[in-house]
């Protein structure tokens, strides 16, 4: 088959001055807030002072030991002891000998977005990203932590922001490498980010990595139509699929199409069984993805595995009256959407799918301050998308986004510009230097 292709792994790799930094951050009222700087001395001393041979240990006997290894910030330890010299140079030649396992091994748990402020340090680590060894190193650690990825076009030019939750931060990646089609943000899995759009009359699917700048479009499905699609990857054999199932106007003829990176092709599956679809999200887990319909009511499920769909007669909360599906870790599977007939009387709730008894249980409801806040009118859209049983609200007229921590039961307000643009799409996004779209 004949693939249209396009690549671009010369990958002009994101530099310390194109990633751009936005510090400030908001608490949970979401008001800006500052991190107030670590004070190391100037404790007051409660402690008493006419025992004679006692060890005091109050804060004001603190001593600052101040290091400045080469391209890190200032670091200060607090440290209890003899008096130590406060300002101790490092030995260039000493860091010098630092092993390279051992380098790459540190420099791999670093944050991805800090990495870009250390390659000016030297050659050296300028060339990190193209280092086998780190990118193994790299591969083998824990994830940085959950960010959002929100992505816009201002005046045709692409724009993204991406906030670090771990790190309470907004930083801006260039994507001016993406094709002008690229319009619609598919989603993000593994480290990768999915778009999808028209060129001309031709639907076309892309796979990027924003922090590598590295970017493939797909080659063309069997029937060249404007479709649904999710993105999965499964990084244990470094690969990703592409579902692609009924499009966007509900033609119930055409069969489900799955991608795989492995094979380099689209192939041809089962056609969804005629049904009514209440909505176009889709939620993608344990290797199965799900839709909600109207007629008949409940679910289709699409396993991955045999390519084959089922109809599970889940039904929903009475007087549900917008809903969405978010995946959650391993077998969880939720429902979020709003109760109620009157403005007054309405609440946003979240549900998990009891898959033994085939039904909704209630999680948790949306405080009424929260509520209030997010949607200022009663017939106001939103938007809701999850990853690791955290689940983002977002709506069109506020620039703010609302995350809910189902395993802390904690809710918290996330600002910044990126999320104030009418026409963003957002999405999670795990950043990984090691995300191939091969």
């Amino acid at each position: 088959m004949a693939a249209a292709e396009e690549s671009s792994e010369s990958g002009s790799r994101l530099s310390s001055s194109q990633l751009m930094k936005d510090e400030t951050f908001c608490n949970e009222d979401g008001c800006p807030k500052q991190a107030s700087p670590i004070r190391g001395s100037g404790s007051r001393n409660t402690s008493p002072s006419g025992r004679v041979g006692s060890r005091n240990t109050s804060p004001s006997r603190q001593k600052v030991v101040k290091t400045k290894p080469r391209g890190l910030d200032e670091e200060t330890v607090a440290t209890f002891g003899k008096a130590v010299h406060p300002d101790v140079q490092m030995e260039d030649s000493i860091w010098a000998m630092l092993p390279e396992d051992l380098l790459n091994e540190i420099l791999a748990r670093v944050p991805p977005f800090m990495i870009f402020r250390l390659r000016s340090v030297c050659k050296r680590w300028n060339l990190i990203l193209q280092d086998n060894s780190f990118l193994k190193f790299h591969s083998e650690v824990p994830s940085h932590g959950p960010c959002l990825l929100t992505f816009w076009k201002n005046s045709q030019t692409p724009q993204c922001s991406v906030f670090s939750l771990p790190l309470k931060t907004w930083y801006r990646i260039p994507f001016s490498f993406l094709p002008q089609w690229a319009f619609w943000l598919v989603g993000s899995s593994g480290g990768l980010v999915c778009f999808s759009g028209l060129d001309g009359l031709i639907f076309k699917a892309l796979v990027c990595n924003p922090l590598t700048q590295t970017w493939r479009t797909l080659p063309s499905m069997h029937y060249n139509q404007q479709r649904q699609l999710i993105m999965v990857v499964d990084r244990t054999d470094k690969s990703f699929k592409v579902i692609a199932t009924s499009d966007i106007y509900g033609d119930k003829s055409l069969p489900t199409e799955v991608y795989d990176s492995k094979i380099d092709k689209w192939t041809v599956h089962q056609i969804m069984p005629a049904v009514n679809l209440c909505s176009s999200k889709m939620a993608y887990c344990d290797s199965k993805l799900y839709l909600e319909t109207l007629s008949p009511l409940g679910l289709m499920m699409y396993r991955l595995d045999s390519g084959y769909w089922e109809h599970i007669p889940a039904k929903f909360p009475r007087s549900l009256l917008d809903g969405y599906l978010v995946a959650g870790t391993q077998k969880r599977l939720f429902l979020v959407g709003r109760i109620g007939l009157y403005s007054t009387l309405q609440s946003m709730r979240i549900w998990e799918l009891d898959h033994a008894k085939i039904m909704w249980v209630e999680l948790s409801r949306m405080p009424p301050k929260y509520f209030r806040a997010l949607l200022r009118l009663s017939a106001e859209r939103f938007e809701c998308f999850g990853q690791d049983n955290l689940i983002c609200f977002t709506s069109w007229n506020q620039g703010k986004g609302l995350i809910y921590d189902v395993d802390k039961k904690v809710w918290s307000w996330i600002a910044g510009c990126a999320l104030q643009s009418y026409n963003s799409q957002v999405c999670f996004y795990e950043p990984r230097f090691d995300a191939s779209v091969q």
